[in-house]
């Protein structure tokens, strides 16, 4: 049974999910960078393994992903999984995990790399919205792309609101990519690309506001 470890930052909703999502792997260990993450007592209440690496205990960021990728290497994982893991990785921790390393984002990436995403979304006018998970590569937010949900933007959405419908999409297409990932359904091939064995599901088009 393939092994995964999940980073986090916060109260790990993502993490939370995965957990319930009853994967066909092993959760090793949950590790934060942060000791007072809410996430961590979660994982505890589970019985998994936890750690911290305080980023700021290290003088710079390649110290910190060199604690970092010790701990993540006692647990020999197969998948790194950052499910609200808020820091920058530096490009040789990525390249160490290429491959292996995923994260989620609340856009339709390429659009709105970075931060606020919901609010610059709203800003824009953007009609469909949505989440992406993808791998990890030393440009922001610009791996490969495993999977997205979209969501319709709303007349009278704030930040929250949309936010709120973004993040119930996150938690579902998380467990479905770790799930493939797990079971070798998708890889990220030798030319930087998703490749996959699964047989594609076409689905209905999402039309926002609707035709008439």
């Amino acid at each position: 049974m393939k092994k995964i470890v999940i980073l986090i930052s916060g109260r790990g909703s993502n993490m939370q999910a995965l957990l319930e999502a009853k994967l066909p792997c092993k959760i090793a260990a949950v590790i934060s960078n942060r000791a007072d993450a809410q996430g961590l007592q979660i994982a505890q209440a589970q019985g998994i393994s936890t750690a911290t690496v305080a980023h700021k205990d290290y003088a710079d960021r390649a110290s910190f992903d060199a604690a970092l990728a010790a701990e993540i290497d006692r647990h020999a994982p197969d998948v790194v999984v950052l499910a609200g893991f808020m820091r920058i990785l530096t490009d040789g921790f990525v390249e160490r995990y290429r491959g292996k390393l995923v994260n989620i984002h609340p856009s339709l990436l390429p659009s709105y790399a970075g931060t606020h995403t919901h609010e610059r979304a709203l800003q824009d006018g953007v009609k469909i919205h949505g989440c992406t998970v993808h791998f990890v590569t030393p440009t922001l937010d610009g791996g490969p792309i495993i999977i997205q949900a979209a969501v319709a933007v709303l007349s009278n959405d704030t930040p929250d609101s949309l936010s709120a419908r973004v993040l119930h999409e996150e938690h579902r297409i998380y467990a479905q990519a770790v799930r493939w990932l797990c079971r070798e359904q998708v890889w990220l091939n030798e030319d930087g690309r998703v490749a996959s064995n699964r047989l594609e599901q076409p689905g209905p088009a999402l039309v926002f506001p609707g035709l008439s």
